[in-house]
Parts: structure tokens; C-alpha cells; sequence
């Protein structure tokens, strides 16, 4: 039965490119609108023509409503630069009005040489503290009281006996406590220290003995415990338990590299972490493909549910064959990929009989 006669057809096929000319027209009188009503805001918000915009010096902490626009400020751009300072912005440097919101890259650009920062608000550093005193002439180093002392140890009190003012030796023992200095040299790069009061303590000093560099005593990811894994520049106490649980399910780490796996081991870090450690691929554990149960298998991160499924279909099958021999083959099962199969070779055991 047809639907339509051949007169019908006839109607549809010249009623069709009628119809595609319409929708074509009212498209473009869409867009044309929508043209012109971005013209019209952009005439709006930019009264003046680009060609007669001049550039004048300018302070962005005074100037007014009026020469933001001659200087190129669209309406908005002016309000905010103007609510800005009304909320207590006061711009120090030039480059700070870059920060202001919708400046473009080449308006700044344009009215960079215009911009001066007057005197009074212009930015001045701050001059430097003056160190800790050591003591004047009416405080004098007292060696024949002095002892041997560790720096690590020594009190406050202690090092006003010896002649220092009290603000100085408890600068000296705030110091140990940030820094750490460990030898006479990094004793002398502290500024309120120096090399003359090094050279006065020095036959007294006693240093505590430097920790192990843990870049020089790398941690052995596969059999550290958490403890051993917080000993790490970069990890915590979170994620070294992460760390050993990710290692459990995985039967252990085959390359360093593996660690950026780990949640918990994010990208600022990881380049910090794997100079500090070294892996043992010996130490993995395989897992037997041919019977491994399938709880087992279930929690081994390389072999999420999609791969599980048609992996347990297929080896029921190839019982009869003696199972799987090699990794190529469950990639001509279409089990895994050449990509997934060359991740998961290393924690592979293929056996001919269920182990005991």
C-alpha cells in the first residue's frame, strides 16, 4: 500500500527545500539581531569611538568617571574600578590595576605608561627590623663562665649568664627551634649571629648528630610499615595508610611509579616522594589466573568488574584446555587489552592445578 499518491510526492518534494529556505532565514535574521544587539551594547558600554581615545597620566586613586571612559574603561569596568576604592582599594603599584575585573591584557597594556601612582599612595617597603641586640659594652661575653653546651638544650637563662641580653637568648633558642643549624656555618648565615658571635661560641658549642637524609636511605615500598612510610618528606599518616592498604590489594609495587595510583598521592608531591623510596619487585605476589578464587581476584585494582565478568566466564571454558598459559592469550580471549595485559603480566601465575 503506498502512503502517498505521485501527485502528493510531487507537492512534498517542492514543499521540502521551501521548508530548509524558511529555517535557513529565520536563522540568519537570529543571528543578524543578535549581532546588532551586541553593537549596540558594545556602543553602549564604549561611548566614545577607539579612534578618540587618548591617553593622559592618570591615577587610578583619583581619577574620575568620566576620564576612565576618555582613557578606554568601559561603563562597568569604571564602576567596578570606582566601587573598588569606595570599598577601601588603594591601588601602590601599577600593575595592580591589572587585577581589576574584565581588564583586558591589551587595554593595560595601552594605559600602562599613563598610570602614576602618587606620592602619597605609593608603595614603600618596610625597612628591615633591626636584629636582636648582642651586648653593648655594658654586656660583655663572660667566657670563664662558659661551658661546653649543646645548642639543641641550652636555656635562655644560661646564655644571659654569659653576658647576652635577654632578647637576644631567646632569639638564640627560637632559632634552634625554626632552624635547626647543625655546624658552625649555618650558625654564621643567621643575621642576628653572624661570624663574631660564632667566633666567640665555637669552643663551647656542642652539635646534636645530624639525622640520616632520607633521600640518602631510601624507604623500601614494599615492606615498610606506615610508621616507616610518615619517615617520608610528603607523606602522612593518611595517606601511608593508603599506601599499605593499595599495596595489599595489589599484591605490592612493581615499579615506584605505581605510586601515583594511590589516592592521597596527589602531583605536588609525588615527584618529592618517589626520590625517597626504592621497591622490591621481587617481593610482589602473583595471583594463579587459572584458580585464584574470586574474592581474590574482586579486589586486585587492575581487574575492575568489566574485566572480572568475561575473565570467570571465560576460564570455566578453558578448564577443559588446562587453563591459561600466557598473557597473550587473554588478550585473544578479548579478556584484556595489549595495554591492560602488559600492566597486570607482572602479578600473573598461570598454573596447571589449584594450588593447596
Amino acid at each position: 500500500m503506498e502512503w502517498f499518491n505521485k501527485r502528493e510526492r510531487r507537492g512534498i518534494l517542492i514543499f521540502l527545500p521551501l521548508l530548509v529556505l524558511i529555517a535557513v532565514g529565520v536563522r540568519f535574521i537570529r543571528v543578524r539581531s543578535a549581532v546588532q544587539a551586541v553593537e549596540r551594547i558594545e556602543a553602549e558600554e564604549h561611548p566614545l569611538p577607539a579612534d578618540s581615545l587618548r591617553g593622559f597620566a592618570f591615577d587610578p586613586n583619583t581619577v574620575d568617571y568620566d576620564d576612565l571612559l576618555r582613557l578606554g574603561f568601559s561603563k562597568s569596568q569604571a564602576v567596578q574600578l570606582l566601587r573598588y576604592r569606595a570599598a577601601g582599594k588603594v591601588f601602590r603599584l601599577p600593575e595592580e590595576l591589572a587585577t581589576l575585573y574584565g581588564m583586558s591584557d591589551s587595554l593595560f597594556r595601552r594605559l600602562r605608561p599613563w598610570v602614576t601612582i602618587s606620592e602619597e599612595y605609593r608603595y614603600r617597603p618596610r625597612p628591615k627590623r633591626s636584629a636582636p641586640d648582642f651586648p653593648s659594652s655594658r654586656r660583655v661575653f663572660r667566657s670563664d663562665r662558659a661551658e661546653p653546651f649543646r645548642i639543641d638544650t641550652v636555656s635562655a637563662a644560661y646564655l644571659r649568664s654569659l653576658g647576652f641580653s635577654v632578647r637576644w637568648s631567646e632569639a638564640f633558642v627560637d632559632c634552634w627551634r625554626r632552624r635547626r643549624m647543625r655546624s658552625l656555618d649555618e650558625l654564621r648565615e643567621i643575621a642576628f649571629i653572624g661570624d663574631s658571635i660564632t667566633d666567640l661560641l665555637a669552643p663551647f658549642l656542642l652539635f646534636p648528630e645530624r639525622e640520616p637524609d632520607p633521600y640518602d636511605r631510601p624507604v623500601e615500598l614494599n615492606t615498610a610499615d606506615s610508621a616507616s612510610l610518615c619517615g617520608v618528606n610528603g607523606i602522612g599518616s593518611r595517606t601511608a595508610h593508603a599506601i599499605v592498604e593499595y599495596r595489599r590489594r595489589l599484591g605490592g609495587f612493581h615499579r615506584v611509579e605505581q605510586l601515583a595510583e594511590v589516592r592521597g598521592v596527589l602531583e605536588s608531591n609525588y615527584e618529592k616522594i618517589i626520590e625517597q623510596i626504592s621497591c622490591d619487585s621481587f617481593r610482589i605476589r602473583k595471583i594463579d589466573i587459572n584458580f585464584a578464587p574470586s574474592e581474590r581476584l574482586r579486589e586486585h585494582p587492575y581487574l575492575p568488574p568489566r574485566i572480572l565478568r568475561k575473565l570467570l566466564s571465560k576460564r570455566q571454558q578453558r578448564k577443559s584446555k588446562g587453563g591459561w598459559s600466557t598473557a597473550e592469550e587473554l588478550v585473544d580471549d578479548k579478556i584484556l587489552t595489549v595495554e591492560e595485559a602488559e600492566r597486570l603480566r607482572p602479578y600473573l601465575l598461570f598454573g596447571t592445578q589449584q594450588n593447596e
